[in-house]
């Protein structure tokens, strides 16, 4: 009597996954699935069917779904940002211009913003998960990049002299206004947002005037 093989049983015949595929797959379908909506309302169901593979697996291979998380955003969010940190201290400030200096800064920081929208989201309704959930999705390493990115933006506005009775606001203003644009330009713009290039350029200009140059 012949019986059809389950997905399981022609998964360990010829069609067998290489080793790592599926934890490749599953970090994959995190990574986009989480972009496009925050933590709490992606279930583990959803990138399972996504990566194409069991729900189980996804278990096997992470845990828990805040660890996913942690390994599939907040690792590589944290790394570019040290990466980041490293990359704008080589900077030499008396041979880069002032809006070269802001367009960088502000370039690179939209870009990963982008492309971690999710993330964004999550950070900002974080109060409203568990402790251990906090804890293993690696929130706190996301806060302490934050951060980190207006310490390197205060350090930009200390270069050029910037009077504030409270220096670090304008630090971190600037960092919320690039997150906000990111995270919220389809609901500024719709289906058709301004180029990467003009959003850039209108964010440095906001930085550059409405900053360093208020005392002018």
């Amino acid at each position: 009597m012949t019986q059809r093989r389950s997905d399981a049983e022609r998964a360990g015949s010829g069609s067998r996954r290489a080793r790592g595929e599926p934890r490749r797959l599953l970090l994959d379908a995190a990574r986009d699935l989480f972009a496009r909506q925050d933590y709490r309302s992606t279930t583990t169901r959803e990138i399972a069917k996504a990566a194409g593979v069991t729900e189980p697996l996804l278990f096997r291979h992470f845990g828990s779904k805040a660890a996913l998380f942690r390994e599939a955003l907040v690792v590589p969010f944290t790394s570019f940002i040290d990466e980041f940190g490293a990359t704008w201290s080589a900077l030499d400030p008396d041979r880069t211009s002032e809006e070269d200096l802001a367009r960088h800064f502000v370039g690179r920081l939209y870009d990963v913003f982008v492309r971690h929208q999710g993330l964004l989201v999550t950070l900002m309704a974080s109060d409203s998960l568990a402790e251990d959930e906090i804890v293993e999705a690696g929130i706190a390493d996301v806060r302490r990049a934050i951060a980190l990115l207006g310490q390197i933006s205060a350090e930009g506005m200390n270069l050029r002299s910037i009077g504030s009775a409270h220096p670090q606001l304008p630090a971190h203003s600037t960092v919320a206004m690039i997150a906000g644009m990111a995270a919220l330009r389809s609901t500024y713009f719709g289906s058709r947002p301004p180029s990467r290039k003009v959003i850039v350029e209108e964010l440095t200009q906001a930085s550059l005037h409405g900053f360093l140059h208020r005392n002018d």
